[in-house]
């Protein structure tokens, strides 16, 4: 089965590639709009980036499965928090969501963010990283190393592919 990944950050397709490993599929990565924001700012918002990158990796490819993964911030009564949302797009139309992790941002990074920065470019000026977005981003800085941006998706891989593999059994209750 042919597998595409709507993104060329090696954190995102790392996730699926490592995540199915054991799986007899191929996987290829693409890059495609997500068509929201550079920054999504809520969970909606970041949750249809996901859903846009993965139908349109199957479009652009011809994969039977394609896999969206997209990062982003919601407003919370505790303040900032990173988000982050996954959905897999079936060529016949049927699509998964899921989310994971939650993780407050300090204020100034807050600041920044709602005053029209991308989190990727706060990231890399206050840790003087380059392309800190393909790396351990804010969630592997804020964790210590404890969880990698890779780690954080591989969970959202799993939810959405469990989802597809439940949906192509019968189960019984």
């Amino acid at each position: 089965m042919k597998v595409a990944v709507g993104t060329k950050n090696p954190a995102k397709v790392h996730a699926v590639k490592d995540t199915l490993i054991r799986e007899t599929i191929y996987i290829t990565s693409v890059d495609v709009p997500s068509n929201v924001a550079g920054q999504p700012f809520s969970d909606e918002e970041t949750m249809t980036g996901a859903l846009n990158r993965a139908r349109a990796a199957v479009e652009q490819t011809g994969a039977v499965l394609g896999f969206g993964l997209e990062g982003g911030v919601v407003r919370t009564v505790a303040g900032l928090m990173l988000c982050n949302w996954g959905a897999l797009y079936h060529e016949d139309g049927r699509h998964w969501i899921a989310g994971g992790a939650r993780l407050p941002l300090p204020d100034e990074v807050a600041k920044r963010l709602e005053q029209g920065e991308e989190l990727g470019v706060i990231m890399s000026s206050i840790t003087g990283y380059e392309d800190v977005r393909k790396k351990e981003w804010a969630i592997g800085i804020y964790t210590s190393g404890l969880v990698s941006r890779k780690e954080m998706f591989s969970q959202i891989v799993k939810l959405l592919y469990g989802q597809y593999l439940a949906s192509t059994t019968q189960l019984k209750h």
